[in-house]
Order: C-alpha cells, then structure tokens, then sequence
C-alpha cells in the first residue's frame, strides 16, 4: 500500500514541477491542494524542450498520448555559425525513444492542471502564501490556516518556503540577458526551422547566442542570450524593443537578423545565478524544481529536472516513511542536478567562444559531426536516456 494513500499534500506554486508533483501524488493515493497566487494559470514564457528524461515522466503520469499531440518532435540539433549562416553540423534527434519534444510552456501546463484537476487534485488560485510552518500549516494572505500532513514547494526561484530552510541566497549576475519571443506561424521565415524535419538551431557568435525551435501550429520560439556589463532584472515578465534586440545582433547573418527583427515584443531578463539549496527539507516541508536548484537555461533541462523531481518525490513517500522518503529523494536528486548545473554552466561559455578558441570548437564539431555522428548522443546519454519513473505507472485515481 502507498506510505501517502490518504494523506494530505499541499503544493505551493502551480508551474510544472508542482502541478507535476500534484499529480504523481494524487497517482499515489494522495488528497492534494496546489496553492498558485496568480489568478489564472498564465502562459508566462514560451517554448520548452522536453527531453526523453522528462517525457518518460509524463509517460509515467498517463500523459504520453496528449504529450504527442500537443508537442512536436524534434529531427535534429544544428549548431549554426551565426555570422555566417552556415551549419557547423546537424545531431540527429529522430531516433530518441521516447521523443525529444518541443512545446510552449502554456500547452504543458494546460496539460498538468487538465489531468491534476480530473484525478482529483484541487486548485486555487488567488492564493498568495505567506508562511509554511514546520508543522506544514499553510498561511496565506486570504483565506484560514490549513494544515497539511506535508508541503511541497514548487514556487521556483524566488521560492519563500526555500528561504525559509535555507535562509537569504545571494545570487548573483552572470554578465549575461536574455530576450525571448514567439513568432506567429504568418512570421516565421521559410527554412528557419526545418520544415518537415523540425530542428533546434544553436545560432553561436562571439559573446552571444540565439536558439530557435518550432512550436505547434507553425510557431518558432526563439531566445537570444547577450554577454554584457549592464545587468538586467529576473523575470519574464519585462517587455524590451525589437530595435534594442536588433542592435545586439546587428553584424550576424541576414536570416538571423530577419527573425530577431521580426519579434514584435521580445521579452528581456537577467540571467543570475543561484545557490542550489543546502537543505530541501525538514520533517514536513520539501522543495522540488528551481526552488531547491536553479538552473541556467543553457541545456534546456529546468523543467525536466522539475519533472524528475516530481516523480522522485512522489515515489520515495509512496514506497516509506516520510522520515526516510525525504532524505532519499534528496540523496538520489542532489548528484544529478549538479551535473546539469555544471553542464548548462560550461554551454554558457562554449556557445560564445570567439576567434581561434571558436574556430578549433566549431571545426571539431564539424569533424564529430561527420566521423562519429552518434558521439553527440553518446555524450548526452546520461541525461537523456535517464530513467526516474523504472517503467513503474501508479494506479489511476478517479
């Protein structure tokens, strides 16, 4: 018998990692309550990549068959001169069991909430917390206290319930921005994102980057990162010109240029750095996802990790105590998140060499690209071909 059938779980924050987490929980027995203080679940952001990693977890939750429809399978990786124009190689993706997918974040919360709300889990919204006690009380703004036999916080990188264990963290700023759009399927310029064999490209230039990626219904996500002095605030939520966009990456090739200035409001933030949390629990409260160990977006894997972290949990205090499930599931997450960490860390910098350092990277891909074509995917198999759920699928609960 599940350790939580029966038991009451409180999620604070209705992202991916805790809607995720909400609904393995509830697949286990659970009686869960997510707690969002935004008034709707919004489409904050834009594209995801959900890697195999993550998608054998959807697969896990009953989500396979949705996953598919809504996301689109990703062909290939190209990394692409950005001053140029011309491809360095192409890492073929087709073969990667279950798929590597691309989605907009909207369509992957939509999907999390749909089957969280149909297995029973309870949402509200409008609800800012302000506490969580040791006790797993939950104090919000408006409405009474509410004790929970456990909390899980999922509310990412600002996570109150992460300070609460750990204290203040001291991030700090990478010397790097990021803008992010979405083209709309009438913008999108022919070629750019592989047509019947949709690819992520890696546009890579001295000091900058951009990756661009197809959506459903023709879309393109595209997200440009620039090295600068000048730092920028955290958040998604900061609207910047496409003129200020253009300037950044004015001397790359024409096709680049032409997608970045067609982006009618990019949205730009500041890339800091945080501390991955010492401590991601106590008797009753727990952290998942960016809450416990943010991550920078250079390898595509926060919500993947959240994803692992969502089932990790739930297993663990499904399978024993709660006294023994919280330490093993940070025993067996805390390795795994530091080697992301440290590999989306060294992409930051591989991807803007310049000069010699940049020829003799981009000629070794080149090489690995044509000698060796599977090398790639051998590298990654440590990421990818990782598998949280062991092909266990929880009961699914009315």
């Amino acid at each position: 018998m599940s350790q939580v059938q029966g038991h009451s779980v409180a999620v604070i924050g209705g992202g991916i990692g805790g809607l995720a987490a909400a609904l393995a929980f509830r697949r286990f027995g659970a009686q869960v309550t997510v707690f969002e203080q935004a008034p709707a679940l919004s489409a904050v952001g834009a594209g995801i990549q959900i890697t195999p990693n993550g998608t054998r977890v959807l697969t896990a939750l009953g989500l396979a068959e949705d996953a598919a429809r809504l996301g689109v399978a990703a062909a290939a990786v190209v990394p692409t001169n950005a001053r140029t124009g011309a491809p360095i190689t192409r890492f073929d993706l087709s073969d990667q069991m279950p798929a590597y997918q691309f989605f907009h974040r909207a369509d992957v919360i939509d999907l999390l909430a749909g089957a969280a709300q149909a297995a029973g889990v309870a949402l509200v919204l409008n609800a800012r917390v302000t506490d969580v006690s040791d006790a797993g009380v939950v104090q919000r703004t408006v409405g009474p206290d509410v004790e929970f036999d456990l909390v899980i916080g999922a509310d990412g990188l600002h996570s109150g319930m992460r300070s609460t264990l750990n204290g203040a963290d001291a991030p700090f700023f990478t010397g790097q921005v990021a803008w992010r759009g979405v083209l709309g399927a009438g913008a999108v310029p022919e070629g750019i994102s592989g047509g019947e064999a949709p690819e992520a490209r890696i546009w890579m230039a001295p000091g900058r980057h951009v990756v661009t990626y197809p959506l459903s219904g023709g879309r393109l996500n595209v997200v440009a990162v620039q090295e600068r002095d000048t730092w920028a605030a955290e958040g998604w939520h900061h609207a910047d010109s496409t003129e200020n966009l253009s300037v950044a990456f004015d001397d790359l090739c024409p096709a680049l240029r032409d997608v970045l200035a067609r982006i009618e409001t990019p949205m730009l933030w500041g890339l800091f750095r945080h501390p991955v949390a010492r401590h991601w629990h106590d008797a009753r409260r727990v952290l998942v996802g960016d809450a416990a160990h943010p991550t920078l977006p250079f390898l595509a894997q926060g919500a993947n990790l959240a994803l692992e972290d969502a089932w990790c949990l739930a297993a663990a205090c499904a399978a024993e105590p709660r006294a023994q499930a919280f330490p093993a599931y940070h025993a067996q997450r805390a390795p795994r998140v530091a080697r992301a960490i440290a590999a989306a860390n060294a992409n930051a910098r591989n991807y803007h060499l310049g000069g010699l350092r940049a020829l003799v990277a981009h000629t070794g891909l080149g090489v690995l690209g044509r000698v060796a074509p599977q090398a790639f995917m051998g590298r990654m198999a440590w990421l990818y071909d990782h598998d949280v759920t062991g092909g266990v699928v929880p009961p699914q609960r009315p």
